[in-house]
């Protein structure tokens, strides 16, 4: 800081010895049309030549008073370019343009710090977005893997207490049959001593009857403990049985959704469980009303949501195109709009079979690793949010940020495939299938 403060004094003086240098000595300002003299003295010509007037005989340099017999001098060029260039630096305009420069370049440094400033000021509040965003997921995160643990726990100690209930009853079935047995031993050894006593008194007098003996308790062989019917129920696939009753438990877990025929196009064939969609080759008769899509190849659920969190799994095999998603309710369903948030609609399509796009304006091709046959759609009503994921490995599609409000339909289009093939349909999963082990 020292030497730049510094910087500037070294500049003022140096400027202030070249003027001085560039000074005449008669005149005593910048030389005009500077003219150097024998001697090496340089003085403005105007200057010289009027000092000279008048003087007969030899003249003499004004500063060493060396003579000289003749007057010649000789016009100086360089120094006049660097008095005028003094000249030019130490004008008004000069300094008042430098000092604009000087004062926007300030300005301009200014703003750029202010700038940086605020950058600064801004990725902090990014820092304690992403910390409190991330505390707050890692909270729920934490909430959810609880929930699921509470039950496992809660269908483990179910499971054990119901172990050791049947034990017990087991136990206590055998210990009766136990107890049984041994009365009847004790009775069986009382009329034995009975017995022995009766026999050894007949040898010393005539025994005309038997003594009266206890009457035994007759005791049934005990049942054999069914150790299959047991265990059986505990040997069994014991994860896949919990999963499917945690599968239940899940929230949200997946939507039983079925098809709105009443919203069908009349391109579209419904199964009679209404759980598949297919596009016919022929036009379906239906009453026409306001809830069916007639200019284009469209169906939505008749399960709408407008709160909650949701989530449904669609099967599309290898369709070569196909469009999902969810629908506002309040969607023109007679007229041909482009699917996107906009119109009411927050999608998904494929089309030629590998070229994937969120609904968005303009599309946002999407670069994906595999080609899914199942996916997902999660809708969060409270967030406003809208995701896809590839439901084979629940990896993230696309995600919508700024999702529908009021009431939504989940919304489906096996498109006009245009080929001879067979069409493909598309399928709503209630339940997601799991691979077996071999």
């Amino acid at each position: 800081m020292a030497a730049a403060a510094a910087a500037p004094c070294v500049v003022s003086s140096t400027k202030g010895s070249l003027r001085e240098d560039l000074t005449c000595a008669i005149c005593c300002d910048l030389f005009r049309e500077p003219v150097m003299l024998a001697c090496m003295h340089h003085f403005c010509r105007p200057c010289i030549s009027r000092y000279w007037r008048g003087t007969q005989g030899p003249v003499t340099c004004p500063q060493c008073r060396k003579e000289f017999s003749c007057r010649n001098f000789q016009t100086n060029y360089l120094v006049a370019a660097m008095v005028e260039k003094v000249r030019a630096t130490t004008s008004d305009t000069y300094i008042q343009n430098l000092k604009k420069q000087l004062k926007e370049t300030l300005e301009s440094y200014r703003l750029r710090r202010d700038d940086h400033n605020n950058n600064i000021t801004r990725d902090k509040g990014k820092m304690d977005t992403i910390k409190r965003f991330g505390a707050d997921l890692q909270t729920r995160v934490k909430g959810e893997f609880r929930a699921l643990h509470q039950i496992l726990d809660d269908e483990e100690t179910c499971m054990l207490e119901q172990i050791r209930r049947e034990q017990e009853e087991e136990l206590e079935k055998v210990e009766r049959h136990l107890e049984a047995l041994r009365v009847a031993v004790r009775e069986l050894e009382e009329n034995m001593r009975m017995l022995q006593q009766a026999s050894a008194a007949t040898e010393n007098t005539v025994l005309t009857e038997l003594p009266q003996l206890r009457p035994c308790v007759q005791v049934d062989v005990a049942p054999e403990f069914d150790i299959n019917g047991f265990s059986n129920k505990y040997m069994a696939p014991l994860q896949y049985i919990t999963w499917r009753k945690m599968f239940k438990s899940l929230k949200p877990g997946p939507s039983p959704l079925t098809f709105d025929v009443e919203s069908a196009h009349p391109s579209i064939r419904v199964s009679r469980d209404k759980t598949v969609a297919v596009e016919c080759d022929g036009m379906i008769l239906h009453m026409d009303h306001d809830k069916r899509f007639l200019q284009c190849v469209n169906i939505l659920a008749a399960q709408g949501f407008q709160s909650g969190r949701h989530y449904w799994e669609v099967e599309v095999g290898s369709k070569p195109k196909w469009d999902l998603g969810v629908a506002s309710d309040a969607v023109d369903r007679h007229s041909r709009i482009k699917l996107s948030p906009e119109s009411g609609y927050w999608t998904l399509r494929l089309r030629n079979r590998n070229e994937y796009s969120a609904g968005t304006q303009p599309w946002t091709r999407l670069q994906l690793s595999s080609s899914p046959e199942r996916l997902g759609v999660f809708l969060d009503c409270e967030e406003r949010r809208v995701s896809f994921y590839n439901a084979d490995d629940m990896s993230l599609l696309y995600s919508f940020a700024n999702g529908p409000r009021g009431k939504v339909f989940p919304f489906f289009s096996p498109c006009i495939s245009g080929s001879s093939q067979e069409p493909q349909p598309i399928k709503l999963l209630h339940y997601p299938p799991v691979a077996l082990s071999g």
